[in-house]
């Protein structure tokens, strides 16, 4: 069964956004590029809410990932997207369907609200942060009231260039 990873940047109080969706404070660099690259070999799939595909599109619709054989925002407030396929049903059945599918892993990007819901169905395997060293004192937080506790087993943690720290860990069941 495919696996699915929640992955995002976010401050060291937990945000993955200022409070007005800011993102000027992530510090970009070859070493955080290369891991990002690593990454997006193993995965050929991407989900994202409505708030992410919003700034995807705000930012240029991201380059184009021709390892990428699916990508699907969840909504229930848009009537169309452009370059993905939008999702209206609901989110825990559909992921559910998907990892059962052949492919690579699944890569749920950025989006708190979404992480929340699958979070609460049980469909996310990994959780993969770049942990920035910024506290923003406010924004989008990265995990919204879940409502339950989730276990993690550490996978990896090291450092990366400008002082982020890279952490991957495992949804133990």
């Amino acid at each position: 069964m495919r696996t699915v990873t929640y992955g995002a940047a976010c401050s060291l109080d937990g945000f993955i956004a200022g409070s007005n969706g800011e993102i000027d404070w992530l510090h970009m660099s070859p070493d955080a590029s290369s891991v990002m690259a690593k990454y997006w070999k193993s995965v050929d799939t991407i989900l994202m809410g409505r708030k992410t595909y919003d700034v995807a599109q705000r930012m240029g619709g991201g380059p184009p990932m021709p390892a990428i054989t699916g990508t699907y925002v969840f909504s229930r407030t848009l009537d169309r997207v452009r370059g993905a396929e939008l999702i209206r049903d609901d989110a825990g059945e559909f992921v559910r369907s998907l990892k059962k599918k052949p492919g690579k892993g699944i890569c749920l990007l950025g989006g708190g609200e979404l992480a929340r819901s699958l979070f609460a169905e049980d469909v996310i395997d990994e959780v993969g942060l770049n942990i920035h060293p910024t506290l923003l004192g406010g924004g989008y937080p990265l995990f919204p009231d879940i409502g339950k506790r989730i276990r993690l087993e550490l996978i990896e943690s090291r450092t990366i260039d400008g002082g982020c720290v890279l952490a991957s860990y495992r949804v133990v069941r």
